[in-house]
């Protein structure tokens, strides 16, 4: 009972809509500002030219190259923690210097919205045992169901394989040319932006304890909601028994915590947010 207590009224929307259809596939996305992506930050400027410096000394000419080089520099750049507070501007996660999975995300998006690449958002909600491996003697206190906004960014179809929609041509309503895949652009999740891993050639799939979270995750294995036929079933890359439920696409993290709230309730992030804020990812619980 605890751990919904902690909830906000959201479960009951959700209830409401359980069996409808999520938004359609096609939901855009965008490169502009939005409170909680403040790209035209000094903070993120900084760090969207330094994304560019680095990328040009290593050759990443590609938006995908230069997002994975992004993905590294906020991988030693941001401390993970395990902070509550899902709207927090992308400015302070880089002051602050640290962040939850979920505010490093937000960075990225940031990074690649200044870049000119679209994100969008696919709303999840997470059964809270996925969390259990990290707080094993608080797991009165997790929630039951964790809201996630898994990022997906709009790459060229020269960037690599397709994404979330496959490649979109002349019949995709982006304009490219279907029999020579010219601009042909694809919705690619942030799990696929790193291509060619599997678990077994990088030391197992993700387990959601330790020090590495989500976010470093996607860099090395392979992390799949969907189950799809190369990693279903008992495969460490298979992260879809975990999901409770499909919420669709958002065209910004905003639009989805405005629909659906927070994980937590305000009274709930008001308390934990000064210990968990502050707690490193892997520490004991």
């Amino acid at each position: 009972m605890t751990s919904r207590l902690l909830m906000p009224v959201r479960t009951v929307l959700t209830d409401r809509t359980r069996g409808a259809e999520a938004p359609a596939g096609d939901v855009p996305g965008s490169t502009r500002p939005t409170p909680i992506l403040d790209r035209e930050h000094p903070l993120v400027t900084a760090l969207v030219a330094r994304v560019l410096r680095e990328s040009e000394a290593r050759g990443a000419v590609t938006d995908r190259a230069r997002l994975q080089v992004a993905h590294g520099i906020l991988v030693t750049a941001v401390r993970p923690v395990y902070s509550v507070e899902d709207r927090r501007r992308v400015s302070r996660t880089l002051r602050l210097g640290r962040g939850s999975c979920s505010q490093r995300m937000a960075v990225l998006e940031a990074v690649a919205r200044s870049l000119g690449v679209e994100t969008r958002v696919r709303g999840l909600l997470v059964d809270g045992t996925f969390w259990y491996p990290r707080f094993p003697k608080l797991r009165a206190f997790v929630p039951e169901e964790v809201l996630l906004a898994w990022p997906e960014f709009r790459l060229d179809g020269a960037d690599g394989p397709t994404g979330a929609d496959g490649p979109t041509g002349a019949d995709g309503d982006n304009g490219a040319d279907a029999s020579t895949g010219a601009d042909a652009s694809a919705w690619v999740p942030i799990a696929e932006l790193f291509t060619g891993l599997g678990p077994a050639e990088h030391g197992g799939g993700f387990t959601n304890s330790g020090a590495e979270t989500l976010f470093e995750a996607v860099a090395r294995t392979t992390v799949d909601w969907d189950a799809p036929a190369a990693c279903a079933g008992s495969a460490p890359c298979d992260l879809s028994a975990h999901l409770r439920t499909d919420l669709g696409r958002f065209s910004s993290r905003d639009e989805l915590f405005d629909l659906h709230g927070q994980t937590l309730c305000r009274p709930a992030r008001t308390l934990a947010e000064p210990v968990l804020g502050r707690w490193s990812a892997g520490a004991a619980a």
